[in-house]
């Protein structure tokens, strides 16, 4: 299964301490090189630029089409990770993108990509009894 993500969902994920959800649910997840910067290359660190630098499920990938990206940052006003991420998901006819931004969402919808945000990944985790309830109301 190909799955790739968008900044948002690890930072959220990474927040909640649930980042572990990504490598059970999926085993390997890629992003491009824009959401790694967004993730690595900022000061002060936010939730998941440590995880980020050193988990061996997470593979960083180059975008090759350049004009796709440059299109999405222009005509949709996506930010580089999405732009990026949309564009990696459709290179390597992606099976699931991770994606929370709505404006984000609606345009992979339209280029007909399967996403899935971080609610949907925490319902998912539950349904396979990764996780329980209670884990998620005490942040564990």
């Amino acid at each position: 299964m190909i799955v790739i993500s968008d900044t948002s969902v690890i930072t959220n994920l990474a927040a909640i301490k649930h980042l572990q959800l990504l490598p059970q649910l999926y085993n390997q997840v890629i992003i491009p090189k824009a959401v790694y910067r967004e993730l690595a290359d900022i000061d002060p660190p936010v939730p998941g630029t440590l995880e980020v630098k050193s988990v061996s499920w997470l593979e960083v990938r180059q975008i090759k089409d350049l004009g796709t990206v440059e299109q999405l940052q222009n005509d949709v006003r996506l930010d580089p990770g999405e732009s990026e991420a949309i564009a990696l998901a459709l290179e390597l006819d992606a099976d699931l993108l991770l994606i929370d931004e709505r404006r984000g969402r609606a345009e992979a919808n339209r280029l007909g990509l399967k996403i899935i945000g971080l609610l949907g990944i925490l319902v998912e985790a539950k349904h396979q009894n990764i996780i329980i309830r209670e884990e998620l109301l005490q942040g564990k």
